[in-house]
């Protein structure tokens, strides 16, 4: 695959994760030697990826998952029917099943900064912060899919950081940014989603101001 097609058909994959192949550590580190080429603020490069395939470890970040998932959306679950849009049913859908399944997916990788931002901190702090990162787990995921492998950016475990971070080991004095569950794809054939025109969500020298 070429650059655009990899960047245009790296999807949010859920129910086409393959639960039972094995990922090779070595593809992860590939990935993952990718990753650590993009930006960041300042060069600091304060970057850590860890790598999680113990299956106990995993059934912990699953628990903090489903406490963040049970929060945030599982009461919306009621309100989906018949009448509810397919692309939102199917949506609810996949997601819930990733909720559900969490735990078997082969790795889950949780990229963090060093560093944590005091309470309050000003938009420009966070922008610059999470700006050191997410470009390099946006350069693993697109490496991933140029291997045949799926993942999915997640942040519901977070609801749960403490947890997780007891359970890992990680430093009080560490951010978690996201889970990643990474694994082999049913199937390789993604395509581009369906988005609005480039034209009305670009605006040129003031907001909604357009050619």
């Amino acid at each position: 695959m070429d650059f655009d097609e990899v960047a245009t058909t790296t999807r949010a994959v859920r129910k086409r994760l393959d639960l039972d192949r094995p990922v090779e550590r070595e593809v992860i580190d590939e990935c993952l030697q990718i990753a650590i080429q993009a930006p960041t603020g300042g060069n600091a490069q304060g970057w850590r990826f860890l790598v999680v395939t113990d299956p106990e470890k995993k059934q912990g970040l699953a628990e903090c998952y489903r406490v963040g998932w049970e929060q945030n959306y599982a009461a919306k679950g009621e309100s989906i029917n018949d009448d509810t849009p397919a692309q939102e049913q199917r949506s609810y859908s996949s997601a819930d099943y990733l909720a559900q399944n969490i735990e078997k997916v082969p790795a889950l990788v949780i990229p963090c900064v060093l560093g944590r931002l005091p309470e309050g901190a000003p938009t420009m702090a966070w922008a610059g912060f999470l700006g050191s990162i997410i470009p390099a787990v946006w350069s693993f995921q697109l490496a991933l899919r140029s291997r045949g492998l799926g993942s999915v950016y997640t942040t519901l475990h977070l609801a749960e950081e403490r947890k997780a971070a007891e359970l890992l080991g990680i430093p009080d004095k560490v951010t978690q940014v996201a889970m990643i569950p990474v694994a082999y794809t049913k199937g390789t054939d993604f395509k581009p989603a369906v988005r609005r025109p480039v034209r009305e969500v670009t605006y040129w020298d003031g907001w909604k101001q357009t050619l």
